[in-house]
């Protein structure tokens, strides 16, 4: 598990576990060592001179407070370890998320994230903090105090030792059969949480549809699984602190059978046999604990497995020496996609000169907003190149690229704050006129005149505050605030009402002047403008051309347009 932790932690951050760990069994060694100078001790006072005990007693004393100041000196060590660390591994954590393809949050993944992020972070971390000091005491001082009683006498420090392997045994043993229910507890964790807030999220169509009672039966049923998950959990546990006990017990028995025979039989006095028999009791209780620390480690080694599963995804590599575009058309070169087992894209070529606008149209899931995608390499291609003013987007840096290129998707994400907040992220050190002329522009004024604090009003997680089509005038205002050569637009107006519509459209207009754009849409009042269309389907460009050629053409993308216009036909 050290292994793991270290892997974890990375080179930056295990240095100080090393020397944590280092401390600490230094500090469960002394215990150990401490304990021994009870044999002298009780030596003394059984012999003929019990004054004799002086000097051991204050030897002993010293002993115990130079353990006593080493224990608390490695137990803080182990607590700012442990809270360096967290904070060092949330940076680390958050870095290399921001660095995965896109592709890896897949249904679910935010979900597992959040909760890996929060509890599943605090409890690795916790390791350093809580459970490695008693551990490492728990394993250590035994050893120690076994060490001592061989040199006291061979014959009850070999007695002592044989319990070792039998102890280690029960461990291991142990570790394994909880493995499993360990491993089905949190799945059934997981989905009784899941299942929680599907029944909260899901009220009103359970209501409407008076489900509810069919709701309750599924939830209740998802937590009686839980409950039989840790009943296995605690079960699989038992007989691993039953034979730990047994083992313990046991093996004070064979010391105290085996230290009367040896005393009747004149080999050993009956000083070293009360001594031995106290350092055995002091073996005892580390011992029996580490039944109870057994269970908290594997419950926080389940959850590094997760953080060094994650630590271990290979990002997007980063180019050793990047280039900077000049330009900024786009280019798709023999581009081959695939997403899982599905080709979305196979041998596409297309280009958009600078400071043109291309529109691309297609059925769902043609590939469309995956094209988007691959432009701002949320996903590198797995043939052909994509690229940015001649450059292949694999040898632009991340932050470069990012630059470069402003995205306007239909789904827009706010960050708890303020409007004014969430439009800056495009500019952080933009001034309040400039924040203010993008939102005119964007039709934002609007909305910020409705509400009682202006550019200072709240907009809820993710936006929630904001309706659909606010979000999306946020969203613009900010594209605009960033000020990108490059603009991709994704179907962002197929879900607004005309009134935000009409003002989204205004928004996107000044958005896009002058700039190289890409564009998806449904909504033909936005292809029309565009100066060339492709039409995707099937993972390659089944059309190309300009819309009133494709539309002369008669082809899909006629059909398309007369299908898109049918229910519009006076626009």
């Amino acid at each position: 598990m050290i292994r793991m932790l270290l892997r974890v932690l990375g080179h930056e951050y295990a240095q100080p576990v090393r020397r944590t760990v280092a401390l600490m069994t230094a500090t469960a060694v002394l215990e150990g060592l401490s304990c021994a100078l009870l044999v002298p001790v009780l030596r003394a006072l059984f012999g003929n001179t019990p004054a004799d005990v002086r000097p051991w007693l204050i030897a002993f004393g010293a002993a115990v407070a130079v353990y006593a100041v080493l224990r608390y000196i490695s137990d803080l060590s182990g607590f700012r370890a442990g809270t360096t660390l967290l904070r060092g591994m949330y940076h680390r954590l958050g870095d290399h998320l921001a660095r995965l393809p896109i592709g890896w949050y897949g249904a679910g993944r935010v979900g597992e994230v959040s909760v890996l992020a929060s509890r599943g972070l605090l409890a690795a971390m916790s390791v350093i903090a809580h459970l490695l000091a008693p551990f490492i005491s728990a394993c250590v001082t035994p050893l120690t105090i076994v060490v001592v009683m061989l040199a006291v006498d061979w014959r009850m420090g070999l007695a002592a030792l044989v319990a070792v392997p039998v102890v280690a045994a029960i461990q291991v043993r142990t570790g394994r059969s909880m493995a499993a229910t360990d491993a089905e507890r949190h799945e059934r964790d997981h989905e009784a949480t899941a299942r929680v807030i599907e029944f909260l999220q899901a009220q009103p169509v359970l209501r409407a549809g008076g489900r509810t009672g069919e709701r309750f039966q599924l939830l209740d049923d998802s937590l009686r699984e839980v409950q039989r998950a840790s009943r296995r959990s605690t079960l699989s546990a038992l007989p691993g602190a039953l034979g730990l006990t047994l083992t313990v017990q046991a093996m004070f028995t064979v010391l105290l059978v085996l230290g009367a025979f040896l005393a009747l039989g004149g080999n050993i006095g009956a000083a070293e046999i009360l001594a031995i028999l106290v350092l055995a009791a002091r073996c005892a209780d580390p011992l029996q604990s580490l039944a109870e620390f057994g269970g908290k480690l594997r419950g926080a080694r389940f959850e590094l497995a997760r953080l060094d599963t994650v630590l271990r995804t290979e990002p997007l590599t980063e180019p050793p020496e990047p280039v900077q575009p000049v330009s900024y058309d786009l280019e798709f070169e023999s581009v081959t996609f695939r997403h899982g087992d599905r080709i979305v894209f196979d041998d596409v070529s297309l280009s958009v000169p600078q400071g043109q606008r291309l529109a691309v149209v297609g059925p769902s899931g043609a590939g469309k907003s995956t094209l988007l995608q691959l432009l701002a390499r949320f996903y590198d291609v797995d043939a052909g190149a994509v690229r940015v003013g001649g450059v292949d987007v694999r040898g632009i840096s991340t932050e470069v690229l990012m630059a470069q290129i402003a995205i306007v998707f239909q789904d827009v994400y706010l960050f708890e704050g303020t409007i004014e907040e969430n439009v800056r992220l495009g500019r952080p050190e933009a001034g309040v006129a400039e924040v203010r002329a993008v939102a005119t522009a964007a039709r934002l004024d609007e909305v910020i005149e409705r509400l009682p604090d202006g550019l200072a009003t709240q907009v809820g997680e993710g936006g929630a505050l904001l309706s659909g089509g606010e979000r999306l005038r946020v969203s613009i205002a900010r594209a605009l605030l960033k000020n990108a050569p490059v603009v991709l637009l994704d179907e962002v107006t197929s879900a607004l009402d005309p009134v935000n519509e009409a003002a989204v459209h205004e928004g996107i207009e000044r958005l896009m002047a002058g700039r190289t754009v890409v564009m998806v849409a449904h909504r033909m009042r936005t292809v029309r403008r565009a100066d060339r269309v492709v039409f995707l389907d099937g993972g390659r460009i089944v059309e190309e051309g300009s819309h009133d050629e494709l539309l002369r053409r008669g082809g899909r993308y006629a059909d398309f347009w007369s299908i898109s216009m049918t229910p519009v036909a006076s626009e």
